[in-house]
């Protein structure tokens, strides 16, 4: 039997190769017998094999099938002259020799060989560029280049899927490698679109036949005839037994002319579908190059965010002559919505505040500054808390913040132990000592959404070593991985367990036990907590 040969022409160009010996396998994995490139080329695509003395061939679970003479085949008997179609138009094309026929791949023209050399080179050098690509508007350049050498058009265009699934138009170049605006490339959508909704090559030879023209009168008028369009298709493999993974369309490739003939070769499609393959995937890592970097910068930014927003906070311990305080503030993301601050007026009174802004991330951090700014301009009124918190209420609504709301505890005590409170919408601080708990829940509504809403103060005396602690839901509201609430009740024990302890202290004591309890479940919220200790009239 005399040895069997292919006949193969795929984007490497045009060869013979005996088969030396069978069964012999087909694809792009570099262990196979006969290694092929091409987009719709399987890593073990086919073999061809002999039983009972004839030559079958079978199509090894392909992605994009095996055709012989123009129809489907798994297996099937080959016969001298054989076409075989690996793939439907990214593929290759095999032409079975069983025996001594004199197949020619001399007879050729010189002229289609030097054609075929120049795409060939063209295309390799397209590969070559485009792995050093990372920008990417330089690799969609690259890739208009490429495209136009290979073929020879005049114009070219890439459009890819946006967010929400239309093409979007990113960008034209010329033979030049120049780059056309709006107003110098005009091209109608409709093949475009429809070669991302089916995802097959289309190609036109002239726009003016089948009645076309009135679809694409704007390309017409410019004397455009000849139209390739070509999907983009992102195939990501995952070693596995299947050999399967990820294949979907992010945009199309459009290349036109007014040349006759232009375009048109089978060998210039397949040239094009490759260079397509490989432009998908330099085109998705160029965007996940970009969004690194963006994640990078906003990480980056965000970190500088919650160095200015721990600035802006006071010291977390505050000392006076008849009181000690302590705070901390952890917020759930980079930075949070919650905030504190001292107000001291040495030997007369000492000020606090904590607040909790509605919402997480940037938009309550930048909140909370401008709540902190708010509260150092109106802390000093000889009013009062309640009138203070009036007038940041008032001037919160009438900047039309929508949305926008804020829990707020301002209190001010002074040396002989009297606590005078405004307590908008927050959570209740709490007043332990020997005479029990005592809740601070004089006050009004949260500020921020009712400009005239009207507010209150509250009064209580404060005993030698009494306790105020302070809190935002984040420690009240935390849960753990039951859904259970921390709750006021655990925060009072956890407060009377360690009631001698130092303000700093407690304070860590307090958030340690949130930590245990919510341990296993996410953090869902800002946690803040301060601890102030009355220690008696400073005479």
């Amino acid at each position: 039997m005399a040895t069997p040969r292919l006949e193969v022409r795929d984007v490497l160009g045009e060869r013979i190769v005996s088969m030396d010996r069978l069964p012999f396998t087909i694809g792009r994995r570099e262990t196979n017998d006969l290694r092929l490139g091409g987009s719709e080329v399987s890593r073990e695509h086919a073999e061809i094999a002999v039983e009972q003395g004839k030559f079958v061939l079978r199509d090894k679970a392909s992605r994009y099938g095996t055709f012989v003479n123009g129809e489907p085949a798994s297996e099937c008997e080959l016969r001298p002259g054989d076409r075989i179609r690996l793939g439907r138009g990214g593929g290759a094309d095999l032409l079975f020799l069983a025996g001594d026929e004199e197949r020619s791949l001399n007879t050729r023209s010189t002229t289609g060989a030097r054609d075929d050399l120049r795409q060939i080179t063209a295309l390799l050098e397209g590969f070559r560029a485009l792995g050093s690509g990372r920008v990417l508007q330089e690799v969609l350049e690259l890739v208009l280049d490429a495209a136009i050498e290979i073929s020879g058009a005049e114009r070219a265009f890439i459009m890819l899927s946006g967010s929400e699934g239309a093409l979007e138009f990113k960008l034209a170049r010329g033979r030049q490698k120049q780059s056309l605006t709006d107003s110098t490339f005009k091209v109608s959508r409709k093949i475009p679109e429809e070669v991302f909704r089916v995802g097959r090559t289309k190609a036109v030879a002239d726009l003016l036949d089948g009645g076309l023209a009135d679809a694409h009168m704007g390309t017409v008028a410019l004397g455009i005839r000849n139209v390739v369009c070509v999907p983009l298709n992102f195939v990501q493999y995952v070693e596995s037994a299947d050999a399967k993974g990820e294949d979907r369309r992010i945009g199309v490739l459009y290349l036109d002319s007014r040349e006759k003939g232009v375009l048109l070769s089978d060998a210039t499609r397949a040239a094009l579908e490759t260079l397509a393959a490989e432009a998908s995937v330099a085109i998705e890592n160029a965007r996940l190059y970009r969004e690194k970097l963006e994640k990078a910068r906003m990480e980056q930014e965000m970190r500088i965010a919650a160095e200015i927003q721990q600035a802006l906070l006071p010291k977390p311990r505050a000392s006076t002559g008849f009181i000690e305080a302590a705070a901390a503030s952890i917020p759930c993301r980079s930075i949070g919505g919650d905030f504190f601050d001292y107000l001291d007026e040495p030997g007369t009174a000492f000020g606090f505040t904590l607040g909790d802004v509605a919402g997480k991330g940037p938009p309550a951090a930048l909140m909370s500054a401008l709540m902190q700014g708010m509260f150092a301009a109106q802390a000093y009124s000889p009013d009062g808390p309640a009138k203070a918190v009036t007038n940041i209420n008032k001037a919160l609504c009438r900047r039309g913040l929508e949305s926008r709301f804020v829990t707020l505890m301002f209190g001010i005590i002074s040396n002989d132990g009297t606590l005078t409170y405004c307590n908008a919408g927050h959570n209740p601080p709490l007043v332990i000592g020997k005479s029990g708990v005592t809740r601070l829940d004089a006050g009004g509504p949260v500020v921020g959404l009712l400009e005239f809403a009207p507010f209150e103060q509250g009064c209580v005396t404060l005993h030698p070593n009494d306790v105020v602690v302070v809190f935002s839901d984040g420690v009240s509201e935390a849960l753990n991985t039951a859904g259970e609430e921390f709750g006021d009740a655990r925060l009072t024990e956890v407060t009377q367990t360690s009631i001698e302890s130092a303000p700093g202290v407690l304070v860590e004591r307090i958030i340690a036990a949130v930590r245990a309890f919510t341990k296993g479940a996410p953090q869902s919220d800002d946690i803040t907590v301060m601890v102030i200790r009355y220690l008696g009239a400073k005479t």
